[in-house]
């Protein structure tokens, strides 16, 4: 990638809107957009400036003519035919006006690609914007490729490659929460929660290259507790670091909750709830529904895919057992699974069943209509003492939480919300940590940091040279040097900013 380029992309998702954007990033950038702007004072840096968007004519002028036009008004009062406009002087009174526009420039260093930057505020028409960067093609400038701005700032050191990965997060997050996890790694929390750790693991590589280098100048070789001591240092915070992936997976990706039951129990109706509006058909008539129906809701700043499915029980007719079929896949894909019981009813043989099936997975058995007397439940010895309600019980050993809900009033949801929550994020002080991981490129590089470590470990029990045990630690250096792009390879660079949209 040649980073001596000037590119251009429009900057705003594609369609029609109030305003879009039109970036140029390069050495040219502003010797590009001048001339198609009618610009009373010269371009300053870190100020906008109200002007006209025109279409440069005259001798070797990029411009095109524009079909159906007999005359355009390019002044106060002067009117040129489009046949004279294409051999007129480039002045201010022979060039076309398209829009009038908001122009920024921001001088290099002090850019998002630390390159010389201008960007064009126009109309949101696709016409428009489209033909800035033609203009702007036509001058000498490139397209840019999905994700090349974002890709210069990190090869030019604004960012490094976890901030430039939190950019895309950021771009892409579903709820607040998202957004604000990604807005903690673009300000680099995650980079500087390894910085600490690369600099022990540092430290002690270049003790153990001193020894081996001056070992004739008698500079002392840390004895074998030392060295081991050095590598549980840095062992330990990665390892804490790895297990905060379960939940920053979940942030980042969010997960699936199926909600199952017999017939009738009120899973419709708890799904509309959770979603906060009538999303499913609920009928007093068992078996309405026959197909799955999903919806994606944020729970915690989370978002979580509800699945609605069929009733399961013994089907009455072809339509039904393709629905129950679906259902049965549902819970057997789903993150977390809501057993929905009707507590108005006895205790049966599907309900057991069911319960069954979800032994030793996440899932929570929510005990429906308990706004209506109800038989006693806890003769169950799959299920654990109900919750008070706004209140989350945990559940016993070899034991299924239970959340007492109201479909209809609204009773027990904030309690199935905290249980639901409490499932996903576990140990709380993960939430309030900053600098998790979040992606599976930065679990796994950590994972191999993880295990070139306990490999330097056996390494020292083993009484190995240390040359040879300096191999595992540079081993164990290089994986978290990958997580920052402090040393990575152009198709790693490549997968990562090929997924980035372009004009970003």
């Amino acid at each position: 990638m040649n980073l001596d380029d000037t590119i251009v992309a429009i900057a705003t998702p594609p369609g029609r809107g109030g305003i879009g954007v039109v970036r140029l990033a390069g050495p040219e950038a502003r010797a590009i957009a001048q001339p198609i702007l009618s610009l009373s004072r010269e371009l300053e840096p870190n100020r906008a400036i109200r002007c006209d968007l025109i279409e440069p004519c005259g001798a070797g002028a990029p411009a095109r003519e524009t079909a159906d036009i007999s005359t355009t008004h390019v002044g106060t009062d002067a009117f040129v035919r489009p046949a004279e406009r294409s051999s007129a002087p480039a002045d201010t009174k022979t060039q076309a006006r398209i829009d009038e526009v908001v122009v920024t420039y921001f001088a290099k260093p002090h850019s998002y690609t630390t390159d010389d930057i201008v960007e064009i505020s126009a109309h949101g028409s696709p016409v428009v914007l489209r033909h800035i960067v033609e203009l702007s093609l036509a001058r000498g400038a490139r397209l840019a490729e999905p994700g090349e701005f974002t890709m210069r700032a990190f090869l030019n050191g604004r960012l490094d490659l976890t901030q430039a990965e939190a950019v895309r997060d950021l771009i892409d997050s579903q709820t607040l929460f998202q957004a604000k996890v990604a807005a903690q790694q673009l300000e680099g929390a995650l980079s500087n929660r390894l910085k600490p750790i690369k600099q022990k693991l540092v430290d002690m590589i270049a003790l153990l290259e001193a020894g081996i280098d001056f070992a004739e100048d008698d500079i002392s070789v840390a004895p074998d507790a030392t060295i081991l001591d050095r590598i549980a240092q840095v062992k330990t915070p990665l390892t804490q670091l790895a297990a905060t992936f379960s939940y920053g997976k979940i942030v980042h990706q969010g997960l699936t909750l199926a909600i199952v039951g017999r017939p009738n129990v009120g899973k419709s109706s708890l799904f509309n709830r959770l979603v906060e509006r009538e999303r499913a058909i609920v009928t007093a008539q068992p078996g309405t529904t026959r197909d799955l129906v999903s919806e994606i809701v944020a729970i915690g700043g989370i978002p979580v895919e509800l699945v609605d499915t069929a009733g399961i029980r013994r089907a009455l007719d072809e339509a039904e057992s393709i629905g129950i079929k679906k259902s049965m896949e549902a819970l057997a894909d789903a993150d977390l699974v809501l057993v929905v019981i009707d507590t108005t009813q006895p205790f049966s043989d599907e309900d057991e069943e069911l319960l069954t099936q979800v032994e030793g997975r996440p899932a929570i058995v929510v005990e429906n209509k308990s706004d209506l007397p109800s038989p006693r439940r806890d003769s169950c010895p799959r299920l654990s003492s109900r919750a008070e309600p706004g209140k989350v019980s945990h559940a016993e050993p070899n034991s299924l939480q239970r959340i007492p809900t109201s479909a209809l009033t609204g009773e027990g949801i904030p309690a199935l919300r905290a249980a639901i929550l409490q499932h996903v994020a576990g140990d709380a002080t993960v939430q309030q940590e900053s600098g998790f991981l979040t992606s599976v490129r930065h679990q796994q590089l950590v994972t191999d940091a993880l295990n070139s470590l306990a490999a330097a470990t056996s390494a020292v029990a083993a009484r190995v040279p240390h040359e040879m045990l300096l191999l595992d630690l540079y081993g164990a250096l290089r994986p978290l040097d990958e997580i920052t792009g402090a040393t990575t390879t152009d198709d790693i660079l490549n997968l990562i900013f090929s997924t980035f949209c372009i004009g970003k």
